[in-house]
C-alpha cells in the first residue's frame, strides 16, 4: 500500500504559478507516479507522469508550461505549473502504480487531492 499526501494547491490569477507537491508514505523508487485532474462535471484527465528515472509524459494541455519532477530520496513528486489558466481550475490528485509508465493512464494508488482555481 502507497499512501499519497497532495499540497501546494490555491488560488492564483491567470499567468501565475503554482508548485504541488504529493508525499508518500514509502518507498517510491520504482513506482511510476503521476498527476491528474478534475473539474467539475469532467472527467478526471491526467496531467503528467513520471518514471522512475525521470523519464516524463505530458497531456498536450500541460506542455510546455507544467514540469512533474521527483525526489526518490524524499519519496516526493511535484508539478510545477506556470503560465497558469482559469481553464487549469480543477482538483489535482497525485497518483502511483508499480513499475513502468508505459502504456494506459491507470494508476493504482490515489491521493485525497489539492485544489488549484486559478482567476482571469
Amino acid at each position: 500500500q502507497v499512501q499519497l499526501v497532495e499540497s501546494g494547491g490555491g488560488s492564483v490569477q491567470s499567468g501565475g504559478s503554482l508548485r504541488l507537491s504529493c508525499a508518500a508514505s514509502r518507498d517510491t523508487d520504482y513506482y511510476c507516479m503521476g498527476w491528474f485532474r478534475q473539474a467539475p462535471g469532467k472527467e478526471r484527465e491526467g496531467v503528467a507522469r513520471i518514471e522512475w528515472n525521470g523519464g516524463t509524459t505530458y497531456a498536450e494541455s500541460a506542455k510546455g508550461r507544467f514540469t512533474i519532477s521527483r525526489d526518490n530520496a524524499k519519496n516526493t513528486v511535484h508539478l510545477q505549473m506556470n503560465s497558469l489558466k482559469p481553464d487549469d481550475t480543477a482538483m489535482y490528485l497525485c497518483a502511483a502504480r508499480r513499475f513502468s509508465c508505459s502504456g494506459s493512464w491507470d494508476f493504482n494508488y490515489w491521493g485525497q487531492g489539492t485544489q488549484v482555481t486559478v482567476s482571469s
